[in-house]
C-alpha cells in the first residue's frame, strides 16, 4: 500500500492503516518525544497523545508537504502542551542576556550523555533547547509556541548552554581524573 492509500485508509479509521502509520513513524516520532520530555515514561506518554491527535486531525492533512513534517509539528506541539498551562517560563530583561556557547568535543561525550543531560535540563531551558539548536526554530516562532517574550526564548536557551557547558566540563574532568 502506497503511502497516499494508508492515509486515505487512516481518514476512514481503518485501525490496520493506523497501526502500519505507527510502525511506520513511531520511532522517529518517539525519539523526537524523548527530546521534549523530562524522561523515558513522559515521552511515551507524549507518543500516544501525538498519535491520538495525529489519528483525530488526518482528515486536515491535505497533502501539501510531507506527512512526517506535519506530524513532527502534531508532536512538538503535543509535548509542548504540557507545559504552557504550568507557566515554567520566567519573564526576563532582554538586557540581562549573556550568549553562552558550547563546544563539545564529540570522542569526549556520547550522544546518550548529551541526551541524559538536555532531559535533565529545568522544562523551560529544555524546551527552547531544543526548539532552538535542534529543530531549528527562530526565537521568534519559540515566543509564539510558548506564549513567551523573545528575551525570554534568548534568556532560557542562553541558561540551557551555561548548564550543559558545566555539565559537559564536570563529565570531561572526571574522564580525566578517572585517566590519572
Amino acid at each position: 500500500m502506497s503511502l497516499e492509500q494508508l492515509i486515505e485508509h487512516c481518514k476512514k479509521n481503518d485501525t490496520k492503516a493506523q497501526s502500519q502509520l505507527y510502525k511506520l513513524y513511531s520511532s522517529k516520532l518517539f525519539s523526537l518525544c524523548l527530546k521534549y520530555s523530562r524522561n523515558y515514561v513522559e515521552a511515551e506518554d507524549n507518543l500516544q497523545d501525538a498519535f491520538v491527535t495525529i489519528f483525530n486531525k488526518i482528515s486536515q492533512y491535505k497533502s501539501k508537504g510531507s506527512l512526517e513534517g506535519w506530524m513532527k509539528r502534531i508532536t512538538i506541539n503535543t509535548a509542548l502542551q504540557r507545559y504552557r498551562s504550568v507557566g515554567v517560563f520566567d519573564i526576563v530583561n532582554e538586557e540581562q542576556i549573556e550568549d553562552v556557547s558550547v563546544e563539545i568535543d564529540e570522542d569526549a561525550v556520547t550522544i546518550d550523555f548529551l541526551l541524559i543531560i538536555i532531559q535533565e535540563l529545568p522544562d523551560r531551558y529544555r524546551l527552547v533547547f531544543n526548539l532552538y539548536a535542534l529543530d531549528g526554530y527562530s526565537h521568534k516562532e519559540i515566543a509564539e509556541m510558548l506564549n513567551i517574550s523573545t528575551g525570554t526564548s534568548k534568556s532560557n536557551l542562553a541558561r540551557a548552554r551555561l548548564i550543559l557547558k558545566e555539565k559537559i566540563e564536570q563529565y570531561k574532568a572526571s574522564i580525566n581524573s578517572q585517566t590519572l
